[in-house]
Protein backbone atom coordinates (compact mmCIF):
# COMPACT_ATOMS: atom_id res chain seq x y z
CA UNK A 1 0.00 0.00 0.00
CA UNK A 2 1.86 3.43 -1.05
CA UNK A 3 0.69 5.58 1.84
CA UNK A 4 0.20 9.84 1.06
CA UNK A 5 3.14 11.63 2.51
CA UNK A 6 1.96 14.35 5.15
CA UNK A 7 3.96 17.23 7.12
CA UNK A 8 2.60 18.00 10.37
CA UNK A 9 3.49 20.69 12.69
CA UNK A 10 1.71 20.82 16.69
CA UNK A 11 2.78 22.37 19.45
CA UNK A 12 3.49 20.26 23.24
CA UNK A 13 0.15 20.61 24.46
CA UNK A 14 -2.32 18.35 25.17
CA UNK A 15 -5.51 19.69 22.29
CA UNK A 16 -2.80 17.74 19.84
CA UNK A 17 -3.96 14.81 20.89
CA UNK A 18 -5.95 14.12 18.20
CA UNK A 19 -2.72 14.80 16.02
CA UNK A 20 -0.53 12.83 18.17
CA UNK A 21 -2.94 9.81 18.35
CA UNK A 22 -3.53 9.90 14.26
CA UNK A 23 -0.21 9.06 13.70
CA UNK A 24 0.95 6.56 16.94
CA UNK A 25 -2.93 4.30 16.54
CA UNK A 26 -2.98 3.56 12.70
CA UNK A 27 -5.54 5.78 12.15
CA UNK A 28 -3.62 7.95 10.13
CA UNK A 29 -1.99 4.90 7.87
CA UNK A 30 -5.37 3.52 7.70
CA UNK A 31 -6.28 6.15 5.52
CA UNK A 32 -3.27 5.96 3.59
CA UNK A 33 -1.74 8.57 5.04
CA UNK A 34 2.42 8.94 6.40
CA UNK A 35 1.84 11.37 9.05
CA UNK A 36 4.79 12.95 9.94
CA UNK A 37 4.38 15.39 13.30
CA UNK A 38 7.24 17.80 13.92
CA UNK A 39 7.39 19.16 17.67
CA UNK A 40 7.82 23.31 17.97
CA UNK A 41 8.28 25.22 21.06
CA UNK A 42 6.47 29.12 19.71
CA UNK A 43 3.23 29.43 17.78
CA UNK A 44 5.80 31.99 15.69
CA UNK A 45 7.65 29.26 14.55
CA UNK A 46 4.53 27.30 13.73
CA UNK A 47 3.26 30.70 11.62
CA UNK A 48 6.37 30.90 10.06
CA UNK A 49 7.42 27.35 8.78
CA UNK A 50 4.01 27.05 7.46
CA UNK A 51 4.63 30.30 5.49
CA UNK A 52 7.82 28.84 3.82
CA UNK A 53 6.13 25.46 2.83
CA UNK A 54 8.11 23.28 5.68
CA UNK A 55 4.96 22.04 6.72
CA UNK A 56 1.74 21.24 4.57
CA UNK A 57 -0.82 21.29 7.92
CA UNK A 58 -0.18 22.06 11.62
CA UNK A 59 -1.92 22.37 14.89
CA UNK A 60 -3.06 25.95 15.09
CA UNK A 61 -4.04 28.78 17.45
CA UNK A 62 -7.76 29.12 15.98
CA UNK A 63 -7.76 32.75 15.24
CA UNK A 64 -4.22 32.19 13.27
CA UNK A 65 -5.93 31.28 9.48
CA UNK A 66 -7.93 34.21 9.67
CA UNK A 67 -5.07 36.30 10.27
CA UNK A 68 -2.68 34.88 8.15
CA UNK A 69 -6.11 35.51 5.47
CA UNK A 70 -6.25 39.51 6.79
CA UNK A 71 -2.53 39.90 5.94
CA UNK A 72 -1.69 40.05 9.81
CA UNK A 73 1.57 38.12 9.69
CA UNK A 74 4.78 38.63 8.70
CA UNK A 75 4.81 36.19 5.56
CA UNK A 76 1.70 36.50 3.14
CA UNK A 77 0.13 33.02 2.95
CA UNK A 78 -2.84 31.54 2.21
CA UNK A 79 -4.44 29.26 5.02
CA UNK A 80 -7.82 27.59 5.80
CA UNK A 81 -9.19 25.66 8.49
CA UNK A 82 -11.45 22.76 7.55
CA UNK A 83 -11.58 20.67 10.53
CA UNK A 84 -11.29 21.92 14.66
CA UNK A 85 -9.36 20.53 17.15
CA UNK A 86 -11.63 20.24 19.82
CA UNK A 87 -13.56 22.59 22.28
CA UNK A 88 -12.26 24.37 25.32
CA UNK A 89 -8.42 22.99 26.95
CA UNK A 90 -6.84 26.02 28.63
CA UNK A 91 -7.29 28.31 31.83
CA UNK A 92 -5.98 31.41 33.41
CA UNK A 93 -3.31 30.25 36.07
CA UNK A 94 -2.14 33.61 38.62
CA UNK A 95 0.63 33.47 41.05
CA UNK A 96 0.42 32.73 44.35
CA UNK A 97 0.74 36.33 45.83
CA UNK A 98 -1.66 37.66 43.61
CA UNK A 99 -4.12 34.58 44.07
CA UNK A 100 -3.83 35.44 48.37
CA UNK A 101 -4.27 38.97 47.48
CA UNK A 102 -7.42 38.23 45.04
CA UNK A 103 -8.50 36.17 48.62
CA UNK A 104 -8.23 38.55 50.71
CA UNK A 105 -10.25 41.33 48.37
CA UNK A 106 -12.93 39.19 47.89
CA UNK A 107 -13.02 35.59 48.55
CA UNK A 108 -13.35 33.70 45.13
CA UNK A 109 -15.75 30.81 44.16
CA UNK A 110 -13.03 28.57 42.63
CA UNK A 111 -13.50 29.17 38.70
CA UNK A 112 -16.29 31.39 38.72
CA UNK A 113 -15.06 34.33 36.04
CA UNK A 114 -17.65 36.80 37.62
CA UNK A 115 -16.30 36.31 40.86
CA UNK A 116 -12.65 35.68 40.56
CA UNK A 117 -12.65 38.82 38.05
CA UNK A 118 -14.25 41.15 40.91
CA UNK A 119 -11.21 39.95 43.14
CA UNK A 120 -8.94 40.72 40.68
CA UNK A 121 -10.44 44.14 40.10
CA UNK A 122 -10.44 45.31 43.63
CA UNK A 123 -6.54 44.33 43.60
CA UNK A 124 -6.13 46.60 40.80
CA UNK A 125 -8.37 49.21 41.78
CA UNK A 126 -7.02 49.42 45.55
CA UNK A 127 -3.35 49.08 43.72
CA UNK A 128 -3.19 46.19 46.62
CA UNK A 129 0.19 45.04 44.69
CA UNK A 130 3.26 46.37 46.33
CA UNK A 131 5.07 47.79 43.54
CA UNK A 132 4.80 49.98 40.85
CA UNK A 133 4.13 48.39 37.39
CA UNK A 134 0.92 46.83 36.56
CA UNK A 135 -0.33 43.18 37.17
CA UNK A 136 1.03 41.51 33.58
CA UNK A 137 -0.33 38.70 31.92
CA UNK A 138 1.24 36.45 29.37
CA UNK A 139 -0.87 34.95 26.18
CA UNK A 140 1.05 32.56 23.72
CA UNK A 141 0.09 34.83 20.75
CA UNK A 142 -1.33 38.08 19.65
CA UNK A 143 -3.59 36.14 17.03
CA UNK A 144 -4.67 33.35 19.80
CA UNK A 145 -8.26 32.65 21.33
CA UNK A 146 -6.25 33.05 24.90
CA UNK A 147 -5.02 36.66 23.98
CA UNK A 148 -9.09 37.01 23.19
CA UNK A 149 -10.49 34.98 25.48
CA UNK A 150 -8.40 36.78 28.16
CA UNK A 151 -9.57 40.20 27.04
CA UNK A 152 -12.96 39.59 27.10
CA UNK A 153 -13.06 38.37 30.44
CA UNK A 154 -11.33 41.13 31.95
CA UNK A 155 -13.21 43.88 30.26
CA UNK A 156 -16.72 41.76 31.17
CA UNK A 157 -15.46 42.56 34.66
CA UNK A 158 -14.50 45.79 34.89
CA UNK A 159 -10.96 45.77 33.82
CA UNK A 160 -9.54 47.49 30.89
CA UNK A 161 -6.99 45.65 29.28
CA UNK A 162 -5.62 48.23 27.57
CA UNK A 163 -4.88 50.24 30.47
CA UNK A 164 -5.42 48.64 33.99
CA UNK A 165 -3.23 45.33 33.20
CA UNK A 166 0.08 44.68 30.82
CA UNK A 167 -0.58 41.48 28.17
CA UNK A 168 2.70 39.90 26.90
CA UNK A 169 3.66 37.37 25.04
CA UNK A 170 4.99 34.31 26.17
CA UNK A 171 5.68 30.96 24.29
CA UNK A 172 3.39 27.95 26.18
CA UNK A 173 6.56 25.91 27.54
CA UNK A 174 8.05 29.16 29.08
CA UNK A 175 5.07 30.16 31.13
CA UNK A 176 5.36 28.25 34.14
CA UNK A 177 9.25 29.34 34.81
CA UNK A 178 8.00 33.26 33.73
CA UNK A 179 5.41 33.06 36.05
CA UNK A 180 8.31 31.46 39.03
CA UNK A 181 10.67 34.52 37.94
CA UNK A 182 8.19 36.74 38.60
CA UNK A 183 8.06 38.52 35.36
CA UNK A 184 4.12 37.55 35.36
CA UNK A 185 1.42 37.44 37.48
CA UNK A 186 -0.28 35.49 35.89
CA UNK A 187 -0.69 33.86 32.09
CA UNK A 188 -4.21 32.30 30.06
CA UNK A 189 -2.34 28.73 28.21
CA UNK A 190 -3.28 25.33 27.40
CA UNK A 191 -2.57 22.12 28.75
CA UNK A 192 -0.62 21.12 30.70
CA UNK A 193 1.18 24.73 31.37
CA UNK A 194 -1.12 24.98 34.15
CA UNK A 195 -1.06 21.99 35.82
CA UNK A 196 2.68 22.00 35.71
CA UNK A 197 2.48 25.33 37.68
CA UNK A 198 0.41 24.30 40.34
CA UNK A 199 1.87 21.32 40.61
CA UNK A 200 5.02 22.78 41.62
CA UNK A 201 3.29 25.61 43.62
CA UNK A 202 4.15 28.19 41.46
CA UNK A 203 0.74 29.41 40.41
CA UNK A 204 -3.23 28.70 41.43
CA UNK A 205 -6.00 28.39 38.74
CA UNK A 206 -8.42 31.07 38.58
CA UNK A 207 -10.40 30.37 36.17
CA UNK A 208 -10.94 28.01 33.01
CA UNK A 209 -11.98 28.61 29.56
CA UNK A 210 -14.65 26.03 29.65
CA UNK A 211 -16.25 28.78 32.07
CA UNK A 212 -15.63 32.21 30.28
CA UNK A 213 -17.13 30.39 27.13
CA UNK A 214 -18.38 26.67 27.01
CA UNK A 215 -18.06 25.01 24.29
CA UNK A 216 -15.39 27.09 22.19
CA UNK A 217 -13.36 27.13 19.55
CA UNK A 218 -9.53 26.76 21.11
CA UNK A 219 -7.42 24.41 18.16
CA UNK A 220 -7.64 23.88 14.63
CA UNK A 221 -6.08 22.29 11.80
CA UNK A 222 -4.75 24.56 9.74
CA UNK A 223 -3.73 23.68 6.05
CA UNK A 224 -1.84 25.51 3.39
CA UNK A 225 -4.31 26.69 0.71
CA UNK A 226 -2.41 25.98 -2.03
CA UNK A 227 -1.95 22.32 -0.98
CA UNK A 228 -5.25 21.82 -0.09
CA UNK A 229 -6.39 22.69 -3.25
CA UNK A 230 -3.87 20.29 -5.01
CA UNK A 231 -4.02 17.32 -2.77
CA UNK A 232 -7.58 17.88 -1.92
CA UNK A 233 -8.16 13.87 -1.83
CA UNK A 234 -4.95 13.67 0.86
CA UNK A 235 -6.48 16.08 2.31
CA UNK A 236 -10.48 14.22 2.71
CA UNK A 237 -8.69 11.09 3.72
CA UNK A 238 -6.63 13.33 6.73
CA UNK A 239 -9.80 14.74 8.00
CA UNK A 240 -11.30 11.47 7.90
CA UNK A 241 -8.01 9.77 10.02
CA UNK A 242 -8.27 12.64 12.11
CA UNK A 243 -12.13 12.19 12.62
CA UNK A 244 -11.73 8.71 13.72
CA UNK A 245 -8.46 9.99 16.36
CA UNK A 246 -11.23 12.24 17.92
CA UNK A 247 -13.49 9.43 18.49
CA UNK A 248 -10.71 7.64 20.41
CA UNK A 249 -9.38 10.43 22.01
CA UNK A 250 -12.82 11.61 23.35
CA UNK A 251 -13.83 8.00 24.84
CA UNK A 252 -12.74 8.10 28.94
CA UNK A 253 -11.46 4.50 28.56
CA UNK A 254 -8.74 5.79 26.35
CA UNK A 255 -7.72 8.78 28.84
CA UNK A 256 -5.01 6.33 30.69
CA UNK A 257 -3.47 5.53 27.14
CA UNK A 258 -3.86 8.91 25.72
CA UNK A 259 -1.78 10.63 28.27
CA UNK A 260 1.12 8.05 28.17
CA UNK A 261 1.32 8.41 24.65
CA UNK A 262 1.37 12.27 25.12
CA UNK A 263 3.82 11.85 27.56
CA UNK A 264 6.38 10.86 25.42
CA UNK A 265 9.63 12.55 25.03
CA UNK A 266 8.69 13.73 20.91
CA UNK A 267 5.63 14.92 22.08
CA UNK A 268 4.70 16.85 25.70
CA UNK A 269 7.38 14.93 27.74
CA UNK A 270 5.64 15.31 30.97
CA UNK A 271 4.16 13.38 33.42
CA UNK A 272 1.44 10.98 31.92
CA UNK A 273 -0.62 11.50 35.79
CA UNK A 274 -0.81 15.42 34.59
CA UNK A 275 -1.58 15.12 31.55
CA UNK A 276 -4.34 12.34 32.42
CA UNK A 277 -5.60 15.39 34.45
CA UNK A 278 -6.04 17.53 32.11
CA UNK A 279 -8.01 15.34 29.70
CA UNK A 280 -10.46 14.39 32.28
CA UNK A 281 -10.60 18.21 33.95
CA UNK A 282 -9.48 16.61 37.24
CA UNK A 283 -7.39 19.97 39.31
CA UNK A 284 -6.50 20.78 41.87
CA UNK A 285 -7.14 23.78 44.49
CA UNK A 286 -4.90 26.22 46.15
CA UNK A 287 -5.45 23.80 49.44
CA UNK A 288 -4.85 21.01 47.71
CA UNK A 289 -8.57 19.74 47.42
CA UNK A 290 -9.91 18.04 43.96
CA UNK A 291 -11.75 20.05 41.30
CA UNK A 292 -13.86 18.49 38.46
CA UNK A 293 -14.09 20.58 35.39
CA UNK A 294 -16.97 19.86 33.74
CA UNK A 295 -16.10 19.53 29.76
CA UNK A 296 -12.79 20.99 30.39
CA UNK A 297 -11.30 19.27 26.89
CA UNK A 298 -13.57 18.26 24.44
CA UNK A 299 -11.86 16.36 21.20
CA UNK A 300 -15.30 14.40 20.11
CA UNK A 301 -18.53 15.55 21.55
CA UNK A 302 -20.88 18.06 20.61
CA UNK A 303 -19.35 18.37 17.02
CA UNK A 304 -16.03 19.40 18.68
CA UNK A 305 -14.09 18.86 15.22
CA UNK A 306 -16.40 21.19 12.98
CA UNK A 307 -14.83 24.04 11.78
CA UNK A 308 -18.17 26.55 12.51
CA UNK A 309 -17.79 29.43 10.50
CA UNK A 310 -19.42 31.82 13.82
CA UNK A 311 -16.45 30.78 15.69
CA UNK A 312 -14.29 32.75 12.84
CA UNK A 313 -16.78 35.56 13.09
CA UNK A 314 -16.89 35.75 16.61
CA UNK A 315 -12.72 35.58 16.38
CA UNK A 316 -12.65 38.32 13.82
CA UNK A 317 -14.63 40.69 15.89
CA UNK A 318 -12.25 40.41 18.92
CA UNK A 319 -9.15 41.32 16.32
CA UNK A 320 -11.53 44.32 15.26
CA UNK A 321 -12.08 45.40 18.99
CA UNK A 322 -8.62 45.29 20.24
CA UNK A 323 -7.39 47.34 16.81
CA UNK A 324 -5.97 44.40 14.57
CA UNK A 325 -8.25 44.84 11.86
CA UNK A 326 -10.74 47.35 10.32
CA UNK A 327 -13.89 45.84 9.90
CA UNK A 328 -15.38 45.85 6.59
CA UNK A 329 -17.39 43.66 4.69
CA UNK A 330 -14.72 42.15 2.61
CA UNK A 331 -12.41 41.34 6.19
CA UNK A 332 -15.62 39.81 7.84
CA UNK A 333 -15.87 37.98 4.41
CA UNK A 334 -12.13 36.62 4.48
CA UNK A 335 -12.65 35.60 7.76
CA UNK A 336 -15.80 33.49 7.35
CA UNK A 337 -14.37 31.74 4.56
CA UNK A 338 -11.30 30.96 6.28
CA UNK A 339 -12.93 28.05 7.98
CA UNK A 340 -14.24 25.49 5.36
CA UNK A 341 -17.40 23.38 6.55
CA UNK A 342 -17.78 22.00 3.42
CA UNK A 343 -14.57 20.14 3.34
CA UNK A 344 -15.25 19.35 6.40
CA UNK A 345 -18.89 17.40 4.62
CA UNK A 346 -17.32 16.30 1.69
CA UNK A 347 -14.12 14.56 3.16
CA UNK A 348 -16.86 12.83 6.04
CA UNK A 349 -19.95 12.14 3.96
CA UNK A 350 -18.95 8.35 3.18
CA UNK A 351 -18.33 8.21 7.08
CA UNK A 352 -22.45 8.64 7.28
CA UNK A 353 -21.94 9.90 10.80
CA UNK A 354 -23.95 13.18 12.34
CA UNK A 355 -22.69 16.54 11.21
CA UNK A 356 -23.89 19.98 11.29
CA UNK A 357 -26.92 21.25 8.83
CA UNK A 358 -25.47 24.80 9.35
CA UNK A 359 -22.07 26.45 8.82
CA UNK A 360 -23.06 28.84 11.42
CA UNK A 361 -24.62 29.06 14.74
CA UNK A 362 -25.82 32.03 17.44
CA UNK A 363 -23.05 31.82 20.33
CA UNK A 364 -24.24 31.53 23.40
CA UNK A 365 -27.88 30.93 22.42
CA UNK A 366 -27.69 27.10 24.15
CA UNK A 367 -27.41 27.02 28.27
CA UNK A 368 -27.86 23.31 28.33
CA UNK A 369 -27.54 20.53 26.17
CA UNK A 370 -29.61 20.39 22.79
CA UNK A 371 -30.59 17.79 20.24
CA UNK A 372 -30.30 19.39 16.31
CA UNK A 373 -30.62 18.81 13.07
CA UNK A 374 -27.84 16.79 11.56
CA UNK A 375 -27.31 14.94 8.14
CA UNK A 376 -27.48 11.89 10.03
CA UNK A 377 -29.52 12.46 12.75
CA UNK A 378 -28.39 11.95 16.40
CA UNK A 379 -26.35 15.37 17.31
CA UNK A 380 -26.42 17.12 20.64
CA UNK A 381 -24.64 20.98 20.73
CA UNK A 382 -23.93 22.97 23.54
CA UNK A 383 -24.40 24.26 26.15
CA UNK A 384 -22.08 27.28 24.52
CA UNK A 385 -22.93 30.52 26.44
CA UNK A 386 -20.31 33.36 27.85
CA UNK A 387 -20.16 33.76 31.25
CA UNK A 388 -21.56 37.02 31.10
CA UNK A 389 -24.85 36.15 29.34
CA UNK A 390 -23.86 38.00 26.25
CA UNK A 391 -24.92 36.17 22.61
CA UNK A 392 -23.27 36.28 19.30
CA UNK A 393 -25.57 36.48 15.92
CA UNK A 394 -22.77 35.98 13.51
CA UNK A 395 -26.06 37.68 11.27
CA UNK A 396 -25.89 40.58 13.68
CA UNK A 397 -21.78 41.18 13.70
CA UNK A 398 -21.94 44.68 12.32
CA UNK A 399 -24.23 45.47 15.82
CA UNK A 400 -22.22 43.38 18.03
CA UNK A 401 -18.75 45.23 16.85
CA UNK A 402 -20.13 47.87 17.51
CA UNK A 403 -21.82 47.45 20.59
CA UNK A 404 -18.06 46.40 21.55
CA UNK A 405 -15.87 48.84 20.69
CA UNK A 406 -17.90 51.81 22.06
Amino acid sequence: MSLHPVSAAFMPLTDSAILVAAAELGFAEQEEIALTLTRENSWANVRDRMAVGHFDVAHMLAPMPIAFNLGLSPLAFNVIAPMALGLGGNAITVSQSLYELMQKACKSNVLNPEIVGFSLKTVIENELIPRSRKITFAVVHPHSVHNFELRYWLAACGINPEADVDIVIVPPPLMPDALASGHIDGFCVGEPWNSVATQNGIGVIATVKAAIWKSSPEKVLGVSKIWADQQSQTLAALLRALYHAAKWCGAQENHTELARLLALPAYLNRPADIIEAALTGKFKDADGSDLDVTDFFVPFARAATFPWQSHALWLYSQMVRWGHVKHSAANADLALKSYRPDIYRAALKQLNVALPGANSKVEGALTVATAVGASAGGLVLGPDGFFDGAVFDPALIDAYISNQCA
